[in-house]
């Protein structure tokens, strides 16, 4: 893989429409690896893959190179046919939602989260399942936490960074520790930070995930985009 790629660029695309790539051409271009037209970031930090809105049949065989064989993925798109050797593991719906107008508050009481904190970041992540985290996430931006007698059990924080915007990711909370607003002043500090740097804040969800939708709209977020994401495996058996 190479550190830079001839990759194909559409000047009538807003940054939100492409957000894996467009992170990695600049603010994370630390963490890229490319194959032609196929990101994405290195797999001990993320595991996103960023890619062209069609396929040609080169864009399927770097992909195929990425994943390695029986590798799989998320497609930003449900209208994916692959090739007749890869499978499609599953699909649903989404949302991309606009923070332009998300009322912001600092909020000094909660922690900055730091590489020390990743062992427990992960436990959370794990018993709450707000989506994929791995060991060097953290290194994608602010992350913030709350802690209740030592123990940490909610946290929030930025994930993709294509220009002018910042992705809020990673909102859990502990289920015993649901109902104390805990999201929501996430959600604001997180914004806050954002906003600071002369940013707007952006997110996902799930569509089904109606409960979360209507937290963040109550925060001030619009829904921009509804999409999904097509789950592919490469052919061949994983190692």
């Amino acid at each position: 893989m190479t550190a830079e790629s001839t990759i194909d660029t559409d000047p009538a695309l807003h940054p939100l429409d492409d957000p894996v790539r467009e992170s990695l051409r600049g603010q994370h271009s630390r963490f890229a690896q490319w194959v032609g037209r196929i990101g994405r970031y290195d797999p001990e930090v993320a595991r996103f893959i960023g890619h062209p809105r069609t396929f040609a049949d080169r864009d399927w065989d770097d992909l195929a190179t990425v994943l390695g064989p029986g590798g799989a993925t998320a497609l930003r798109g449900l209208d994916f046919v692959p090739p007749a050797d890869w499978t499609v593991l599953d699909s649903f719906g989404s949302v991309q939602m606009d923070g332009s107008a998300l009322r912001v508050a600092a909020d000094p009481e909660l922690e900055i989260l730091t590489a020390a904190d990743v062992p427990e970041i992960l436990a959370l992540i794990a018993r709450t399942d707000p989506g994929p985290f791995t060991a060097r996430t953290i290194e994608l931006g602010t992350y913030l936490g709350v802690r209740v007698d030592g123990r940490l059990v909610a946290m929030s924080g930025e994930r993709m960074h294509p220009p002018g915007w910042t992705e809020i990711s990673a909102v859990c909370t502990d289920a015993e520790f649901r109902g104390r607003g805990y999201a929501s002043r996430l959600i604001r500090a997180v914004g806050a930070g954002i906003r600071a740097r002369g940013e707007i804040p952006f997110l996902h969800a799930r569509a089904e995930n109606t409960t979360a939708i209507s937290l963040y709209e109550t925060l001030g977020f619009t829904i921009r985009k509804r999409s999904g994401l097509t789950f592919v495996q490469a052919p061949g058996s994983a190692a």
